[in-house]
């Protein structure tokens, strides 16, 4: 079953999105980008608005955060109760320090990696992040106004990297400025998430 994701920035969406229907309660400040960290007191009260009603979700540090620093980010963030952590994995030469750095953590913290479509894209990244023990895989957009998903990466392209993630036993979702007519053509792939802002 795929699941809806909802992404909020603060108590008054979270509470929109759980009478909404969302299944997963996603905190992230939009206006810091795609995968912009939301301030530790905002998720905190979003947290305790839901109150256990739904799973929930955050996003740690900013993409391009090096290592050391993103750890500490994470470690912060998953100390506040969340179900899942989230953490932007940018294509550039840091990603595989940051998914060691964060290996440690993933044994403790159900972490997961977001890639971005419309960037360069190494399919081997899937089986880094299952070998460091993440939780889950995402797609998303890191430039919003660029397009969504699916200008970026053709339903074949996409069934291949939720089927390659979901072998590994990840979590395999797809978000990048969905908008309702995506909904039709992305279910038929089976992802595990769809993830919605813009369009609620």
């Amino acid at each position: 079953m795929t699941l809806f994701l909802a992404s909020v920035v603060n108590e008054a969406e979270a509470k929109l999105a759980v009478a909404g229907g969302a299944d997963l309660i996603d905190f992230k400040d939009p206006a810091k980008g795609a995968l912009g960290a939301l301030d530790a007191r905002a998720v905190r009260q979003g947290v305790k608005a839901v109150a256990g009603r739904r799973r929930t979700s955050a996003v740690a540090g900013d993409p391009g955060m090096g290592p050391s620093r993103l750890t500490e980010a994470v470690a912060a963030i998953a100390a506040m109760g969340l179900d899942y952590v989230k953490i932007a994995l940018p294509s550039d030469a840091q990603h595989a320090a940051r998914i060691a750095a964060l290996a440690r953590l993933a044994r403790t913290t159900k972490l997961v990696g977001v890639i971005f479509a419309d960037e360069q894209v190494d399919p081997s990244l899937v089986d880094e992040l299952a070998g460091a023990g993440f939780a889950g895989a995402m797609l998303d957009t890191a430039r919003k106004d660029a397009g969504r998903l699916l200008d970026h990466r053709d339903p074949a392209w996409l069934s291949s990297f939720l089927a390659r993630g979901q072998g590994k036993g990840l979590i395999a979702g797809l978000a990048g400025s969905l908008e309702p007519p995506d909904v039709p053509r992305l279910l038929p792939l089976s992802p595990d998430l769809l993830g919605f802002r813009g369009a609620l």
